[in-house]
């Protein structure tokens, strides 16, 4: 067959072209062979509740034993334009992981154990893409991390103009299990209770549509800068202990809008505001970088960027100190970084 671009008439007929769904760019075959290649990533997450086998319809998990009125909680995200770097620059691996975090890092907030997790991935290619193998593999670990099972997902291949590069665009899905009786949800919360600020892991996965501009304009080479690409923290195993023998009041993950837009949402009404000491924690190197690169305002920083803080718990004063030698007990450094107080 004569090449042609992807949108030239063609009569099928005259040129003797039997048409299957191969030739119109979606290799069946190629995705059960991605599926079986997965099975074992899928597996090594699954705990004992998990039900059913491999490559059904559906998962099936049961509820863990202990809970007397279990609330169900849920969460779902993506990675955003980061995923797009993590391709460019073979970090597949990597955004799995983040894919996992995101999700997770916000159900756990109200005192949710991460039950299962869910993955969509589009590309316009299965075939030999051992970007997705790696994705996979990413989100298998963090699911490890998090202590949720990889209960399932979804393959869609989208054919796109051959001379297109394959990409993929991912978001994830995630259920976790909170007794009703112990939902974190910042009721108890009053002024002068403390914010401790557990350190991030760098940027994480919020931001990258600034990041990106300034790599197209030759401000940031990420090959000078592979710590933006590193993945998101997850707190899920951090969370759970601290939860078993401390006071938290409220959580918050910081993402997207940073500290000033994410720690007020656990407030639990109005005339209650968060004031915040951006110079009791050292920020890292890499938001330095970002806001000389780009002339980037303070203000923008703020409401862009995570600054070196991932994740917040507030605490009543008595348990600061306990609650800081915790999350030094799982390898974290933290800081008081501000309290709550009267509007």
């Amino acid at each position: 067959m004569t090449e042609r671009n992807w949108d030239d008439p063609l009569d099928f007929k005259e040129e003797g072209i039997v048409l299957d769904y191969k030739l119109a760019g979606v290799d069946i075959d190629a995705g059960n062979e991605f599926v079986n290649q997965i099975k074992t990533h899928v597996k090594s997450t699954h705990r004992p509740e998990v039900m059913g086998g491999f490559g059904g319809f559906n998962g099936m998990m049961r509820i863990p034993a202990g809970y007397e009125s279990p609330i169900l909680v849920s969460g779902t995200d993506g990675v955003g334009t980061k995923g797009k770097l993590a391709s460019l620059y073979n970090r597949s691996f990597d955004i799995g992981i983040d894919l996992v975090a995101m999700c997770v890092n916000d159900i756990i907030t109200c005192g949710a154990e991460p039950l299962y997790f869910l993955d969509y991935i589009s590309t316009s290619k299965v075939k030999d893409n051992q970007k997705l193998f790696n994705i996979v593999g990413g989100i298998a670990k963090g699911c490890s991390q998090a202590g949720c099972a990889l209960l399932g997902g979804e393959t869609a291949e989208h054919p796109q103009d051959l001379a297109t590069k394959p990409d993929y665009d991912l978001a994830g899905f995630c259920t976790g299990v909170v007794e009703e009786s112990k939902i974190i949800d910042g009721k108890l919360i009053n002024p002068g209770d403390k914010i401790i600020g557990i350190e991030s892991n760098g940027v994480h996965a919020n931001g990258f549509s600034l990041i990106r501009y300034l790599t197209f304009r030759h401000q940031i080479k990420v090959s000078d800068y592979p710590e933006l690409l590193d993945p998101t923290t997850i707190y899920a195993s951090l969370v759970k202990d601290l939860i078993k023998d401390l006071p938290i009041l409220g959580m918050a993950h910081i993402t997207g809008g940073g500290l000033p837009e994410n720690l007020p949402r656990c407030l639990p009404r109005s005339g209650l505001g968060i004031k915040i000491d951006y110079s009791s924690w050292k920020r890292p190197d890499i938001f330095k970088v970002i806001q000389d690169k780009g002339n980037v305002s303070e203000e923008e920083m703020r409401r862009v960027f995570n600054l070196g803080i991932g994740y917040c718990v507030i605490v009543p004063p008595k348990v600061e100190v306990d609650t800081q030698l915790r999350i030094t007990g799982h390898g974290y450094k933290s800081w008081t970084i501000g309290e709550v107080v009267l509007e």
